[in-house]
C-alpha cells in the first residue's frame, strides 16, 4: 500500500511544487510553445524523467473485475458503507491487491442497493490500519478507481484505526 501511495503522491507532490515556480498564465517553456532554443517535450530536458511517475493501471485492473452486488436492509449513508466495506473483495478474483510494506490492502468495487461504492479494506476485519490511509484514499479516489467521490468517506473500526473504508462513487 505504501509503495501505490508514493507512486501517487510523489508525483502529485512534484507537479504541485513545481506549478508553483511559475505564473500559470504564462505558457512558455516545456510542453507549451517551445520558443526558439527552448525545449519542446519532457524527454529533451535533461533530468526531467524523474518527475514521471511509473506507470500504473490501478483504475483498468479494477474495471476490468466484476462488481460485487449487495442488497441490505439498512438505509443510511455509514451503515450502506459498512455493509459495502464488509463485503469488499478479498481476493484477485474480485480486487486489485495493493501491497504496502506493512499491510496488503484490496480495492474493489461494491454496489449496494444501486450505489457503487470504491471499497479499500484489508484481509480480515481483525486486521486494522491507520484512519490516515482512509483520508488519502478519499483524496485520491479519483486516481484510484477512475470515478469522483460522490460523498464522503467512511471507515469501519475506531476513531485512530480501521479494517476498511468506502467511498460512494460517481462514474458518468
Amino acid at each position: 500500500m505504501l509503495t501505490v501511495m508514493k507512486k501517487i503522491i510523489l508525483p502529485a507532490l512534484a507537479v504541485l511544487t513545481l506549478s508553483a515556480c511559475e505564473d500559470p498564465f504564462n505558457r512558455e517553456g516545456v510542453g507549451f510553445t517551445g520558443i526558439d532554443g527552448e525545449p519542446r517535450t519532457v524527454s529533451d530536458v535533461k533530468g526531467s524523467v524523474a518527475f514521471v511517475p511509473e506507470a500504473t493501471n490501478v483504475p483498468a485492473e479494477l474495471a476490468e473485475l466484476p462488481t460485487i452486488q449487495v442488497t441490505s436492509d439498512k438505509v443510511e449513508a455509514d451503515k450502506l458503507a459498512g455493509v459495502a466495506i464488509d463485503n469488499g473483495g478479498r481476493s484477485g478474483a474480485n480486487a486489485v491487491e495493493l501491497t504496502g510494506s506493512d499491510t496488503t490492502m484490496y480495492l474493489s468495487t461494491v454496489n449496494v442497493n444501486g450505489t457503487l461504492y470504491g471499497v479499500l479494506r484489508t484481509s480480515s476485519n481483525s486486521t486494522r490500519v491507520d484512519n490516515s490511509i482512509g483520508t488519502i484514499f478519499g483524496s485520491e479516489t479519483e486516481r484510484f478507481t477512475g470515478c469522483v467521490p460522490a460523498g464522503d468517506v467512511f471507515g469501519k473500526g475506531s476513531s485512530s484505526r480501521s479494517s476498511g473504508f468506502a467511498v460512494p462513487l460517481n462514474c458518468s
